[in-house]
């Protein structure tokens, strides 16, 4: 179900201006994405640390994927460790 004043219009706009802050490039992605992951992880408040990640993540679905496969990767080696 569509929200009141939401439409399939509204999201297209949003994905083609892109998000209203910072965003990274995918290099600038791939170059901080280790680190990014491991302030998710400790719980650290990684969008303010890098700035831009988490509205490229969301946009970009290749470094999304990379994004949520380093995260199982590095959940799995933790549950590993233990």
């Amino acid at each position: 179900m569509i929200a009141p004043g939401h439409s399939n219009r509204d999201d297209l706009l949003a994905r083609l201006t892109g998000p209203p802050g910072p965003e990274l490039s995918c290099e600038e992605c791939f170059a901080q994405l280790d680190h990014y992951v491991e302030l998710e992880l400790a719980g650290t408040d990684a969008d303010t640390t890098i700035p831009g990640m988490r509205a490229h993540l969301e946009g970009c679905s290749a470094c999304g994927e990379d994004h949520e496969s380093l995260r199982a990767l590095i959940a799995t080696e933790a549950r590993a460790d233990t």
